[in-house]
C-alpha cells in the first residue's frame, strides 16, 4: 500500500508520498507553492536537493503562475488597459515566475491504494495582488505511482472579468554526472536575449540531438514541435510529456555541477507581451494541464531516446 505522510521542518510543512516499499518517494512543501522538494524514484535520486531556504532564490521545482518566466520591466496590457507588477528580478527590472511560488496551499484530498499515492493541494487568490487584480484558483494533483509521477494543474477563473496566462514548472534534475547526460528534444529554434533575458529574435536551432551537456551553460528557451522532453544520465533515463496543446522548454544550468533545469511550459518568456503562447481564461472558465514524469533506471534500458 502507498502512504502519505505529514512532515514538519524548519517550521514547514511537507506530505511525503512513498511507495509500498519505501524505495520512492515525493516530497511536497505546502508553504513554498505546493513545490515538489523530494523526488527519489527506485533509490534514485532524481530531484536536485536544494535547500528549503534557498527556494526564493532557486526556486526549484515551483509552480509558475499566472505567468512562467519573466515579464519585462513588469509591465503588459491586457484588452486596452495597462498593468504592472512588482519586479522581483531587481538586477535585470523584470516580473519573474508568477507569484503563487511562495504561497501557502491546502489539502484538499490526498487518496492511497495499491497502485499510487496522490494529494490535491488548493491556493486562492482574491485579486489583490499588484498588476493581477483577478480572482482565481490553482490546484495542483502530484500522483507517484509504479512509472514515476505525474502532476495535474487545475487553473480556474473565479473572477467576472478574463485574464491572460501561461504555466510552467521549475524542477532542478540531478545526473550523478551531468558531462555524461544528454537531452532529447524536437525542436528547429531557440530564443535570442536581450540584455535583460526577454526575448528579442529567434535563430535556427544549432544542435544535434540527442544534445550532450558536457560542458554546457544553459538559460535558453525553444518552442517545442512536440509534447515530449528526455533526459539520460548514467543513473536513469527520464521521459517528460504534456497535455498542453502548445510546447515550451526553459534550459537553466545553475553554478552547482552535475544539476540542471528543465522547464516545461505552455508558454514564452515574456507573453504578457509578445503573445507566444498565451492563453486568456474566461470567467468561470477552468484550463487544466498535465506533466508526466516516466523514469527508468539504466538496468532496463527500454525507454528509448527520440529518433
Amino acid at each position: 500500500m502507498y502512504k502519505i505522510t505529514e512532515i514538519v521542518a524548519a517550521e514547514l510543512n511537507y506530505l511525503e508520498l512513498e511507495s509500498p516499499d519505501g524505495q520512492s518517494k515525493a516530497k511536497i512543501c505546502l508553504n513554498q507553492g505546493g513545490s515538489l522538494s523530494k523526488f527519489v524514484f527506485e533509490t534514485i535520486q532524481i530531484l536536485a536537493d536544494y535547500n528549503s531556504a534557498c527556494y526564493l532564490d532557486t526556486y526549484a521545482s515551483s509552480i509558475l503562475f499566472p505567468f512562467a518566466n519573466r515579464i519585462k520591466n513588469g509591465e503588459y496590457t491586457f484588452n486596452n488597459l495597462k498593468y504592472k507588477f512588482q519586479c522581483n528580478e531587481i538586477d535585470k527590472n523584470n516580473a519573474l515566475h508568477g507569484f503563487v511560488y511562495n504561497k501557502p496551499f491546502d489539502v484538499i484530498d490526498r487518496v492511497t491504494t495499491q497502485e499510487y499515492a496522490s494529494v490535491t493541494l488548493c491556493y486562492k487568490d482574491e485579486g489583490k495582488t499588484e498588476g493581477f487584480p483577478f480572482k482565481f484558483s490553482i490546484e495542483l494533483t502530484y500522483q507517484l505511482n509504479k512509472n514515476g509521477l505525474i502532476l495535474s494543474i487545475k487553473a480556474l477563473n473565479n473572477d467576472k472579468n478574463p485574464f491572460p496566462f501561461s504555466i510552467g514548472w521549475h524542477p532542478y534534475f540531478y545526473s550523478k554526472n551531468l558531462d555524461n547526460s544528454a537531452l532529447n528534444f524536437k525542436s528547429d529554434t531557440k530564443y535570442v536575449y536581450d540584455n535583460q533575458q526577454i526575448i528579442s529574435s529567434t535563430t535556427e536551432l544549432d544542435i544535434e540531438m540527442p544534445f550532450q551537456l558536457k560542458g554546457v551553460k544553459l538559460d535558453t528557451g525553444y518552442p517545442l514541435k512536440t509534447n515530449e522532453i528526455q533526459f539520460s544520465t548514467p543513473k536513469y533515463n527520464m521521459n517528460l510529456r504534456s497535455t498542453s496543446k502548445e510546447n515550451f522548454l526553459q534550459l537553466y544550468t545553475p553554478d552547482r555541477q552535475n544539476i540542471v533545469a528543465i522547464e516545461p511550459m505552455t508558454g514564452a518568456t515574456d507573453n504578457f507581451n509578445n503573445k507566444i503562447g498565451l492563453q486568456t481564461l474566461q470567467p468561470n472558465e477552468t484550463y487544466h494541464v498535465k506533466w508526466s514524469i516516466a523514469i527508468e533506471p539504466c538496468n532496463t534500458h527500454t525507454n528509448q531516446l527520440i529518433n
